[in-house]
């Protein structure tokens, strides 16, 4: 639980120097949102963010309809992350020229439908 708090605190706080930082460099909105986009660092940081985002929503979807899970539920549900994950990760090879936002988010909804099965 502390992980995951330290976790989205350092996101939270990385999202909000790189979002302030352009917005400091550019002074209006369609500059520093077309700062942000060429930029690959604060797309880096901006993916990450997101990743967060989807991350504590799976948490709280997790926790809505399922509630507590048993030792061997978790377990089992940690080994189909897993599978996901490496599956994903082999997509993500085949398409690596492709890595737009939408493709991104498109893939984070396929991975969430694949663990939750």
């Amino acid at each position: 639980m502390l992980r995951t708090l330290l976790a989205v605190t350092a996101s939270m706080a990385l999202t909000t120097a790189v979002v302030t930082n352009a917005w400091l460099q550019k002074k209006q909105f369609y500059p520093t949102v077309v700062h942000l986009t060429r930029s690959n660092q604060s797309m880096l940081i901006l993916y990450i963010q997101a990743f967060v985002l989807v991350f504590l929503f799976a948490k709280l979807l997790g926790k809505v309809f399922f509630g507590t899970l048993r030792q061997a539920e978790a377990e089992n549900l940690m080994e189909r992350t897993w599978y996901a994950i490496i599956d994903t990760c082999l997509a993500f090879t085949m398409f690596r020229d492709d890595l737009s936002p939408g493709f991104v988010a498109a893939f984070t909804i396929f991975f969430l439908l694949k663990v939750n099965k």
